[in-house]
């Protein structure tokens, strides 16, 4: 019996707010909160909960956050909010004593740039604290690297090639549209891409290096070469790892549509003057896009995430592909939403979960492939999101 207070109340609050409820006997007292109490209001309207409040917060503010976990005094807090908000947030955690958990790392609102350094240096301060922090447990990053930690446990003695793949092969209806936050999305897939290799980091331009890769019941798709947070730490906190890299699906239409926005200036983080007003083109841009969660009623089709690994064991070479695929339909049938933010709502539930019954414990600031992977995957198929594996079958990257 534990009390979660959720911040951040779009796509993946919503289905972290109802996986929560139902699990009464876990999450006994929920607060879902956002700095408009009104979307919160809507969501808990679909929810049934003996104990389900909402409120109204600005995260960028510590004092209300700390005010306002003061009031409830949670067990976690779940942050499902805008990554530029992870830091006070944190900070409100630390000064309360609470436990904290994310589901994408840090950025700095003026720059499109993130990292883990920012959080990683909250690593000694939690653990003076007494209490624990989980880093980036949503799918990519987190199932990710549990995946990627099970197979360690479990099938390799090294692992040295990692390629994680992220497939949407859905279809929402609209011309042009992002799954999750605009803002947050455009300008993580229009920096630079980057990947790992023999100690080095490589950068490369975005959209240049790509391929077609293979993704169970959907087939062949043109994958394209990404930077994603979960690449530093997982090449940390696995160093015999050689080379790590990050895959993503996009339509022709979709990068059709993209070239024209950065031609046009809207998807800039540089404020312009506007009529006398300071505007940045791109949350102008995320104003007249389609919210993310809005996108669930129509959608068909699915999502394909996973890891394909190679390495050693027992002296011989090994692949393995260890991967989940979720329908877009039956997710907006269950809760409401789309894959995308199901399948990172779900993680970030479980993960809360496994901190307060205790089988994810810890003192400090850890990312997910530094726990113990087999309770997380015993639970995952059980609440939405069934994996599947197989091995020494995997030609797809015998590059």
């Amino acid at each position: 019996m534990a009390k979660v207070l959720i911040i951040g109340a779009g796509g993946v609050g919503n289905v972290v707010t109802q996986k929560c409820a139902q699990l009464k006997d876990v999450f006994s007292e929920i607060l879902l909160a956002s700095r408009t109490k009104e979307k919160c209001d809507r969501i808990a309207a679909t929810i049934t909960h003996p104990s389900l409040q909402t409120a109204q917060v600005d995260a960028d503010k510590v004092a209300e956050m700390i005010a306002l976990i003061k009031d409830f005094q949670p067990d976690i807090v779940i942050n499902v909010a805008l990554p530029y908000q992870d830091l006070p947030i944190m900070d409100a955690c630390l000064a309360t004593g609470v436990n904290y958990l994310d589901t994408a790392n840090y950025e700095p609102p003026d720059e499109a740039k993130f990292e883990y350094k920012w959080q990683w240096d909250y690593h000694e301060r939690y653990k003076q604290a007494g209490i624990m922090a989980v880093l980036g447990c949503g799918f990519d990053p987190g199932v990710t690297g549990v995946f990627t930690a099970y197979a360690l446990k479990h099938h390799f003695d090294e692992i040295h090639y990692l390629d994680i793949v992220d497939c949407n092969a859905g279809d929402h209806g609209h011309p042009f549209a992002t799954n999750f936050n605009p803002e947050i999305n455009i300008r993580e897939i229009t920096q630079k891409g980057k990947y790992y290799e023999n100690s080095n980091w490589v950068e490369v331009e975005p959209f240049s290096v790509h391929r077609s890769i293979n993704y169970p019941e959907i087939g062949a798709k043109e994958s394209y070469l990404l930077y994603h947070e979960e690449l530093e730490s997982l090449v940390k906190h696995i160093p015999t790892i050689k080379r790590a890299r990050f895959w993503m699906t996009f339509s022709e239409s979709y990068l059709t549509h993209l070239q024209v926005l950065q031609n046009v200036g809207l998807t800039s983080i540089e404020p312009i003057e506007y009529e006398g007003h300071q505007i940045v083109p791109l949350q102008f841009l995320k104003a007249v896009l389609p919210a993310p969660s809005s996108l669930g009623e129509n959608y068909e089709g699915q999502t394909s995430i996973g890891c394909h690994i190679r390495g050693i064991k027992d002296g011989k070479p090994k692949t393995y592909y260890i991967y989940n695929n979720c329908d877009h339909a039956k997710a907006y049938q269950e809760v409401g939403a789309q894959a995308v933010a199901y399948t990172t709502g779900v993680p970030a539930m479980l993960g809360a979960m496994l901190v307060l019954t205790g089988e994810w414990q810890g003192e400090g600031v850890f990312n997910v492939e530094q726990l113990n992977p087999d309770p997380f995957l015993a639970k995952l198929g059980t609440y939405g999101l069934p994996w599947h594996e197989s091995t020494n079958n995997s030609e797809e990257f015998g590059d």
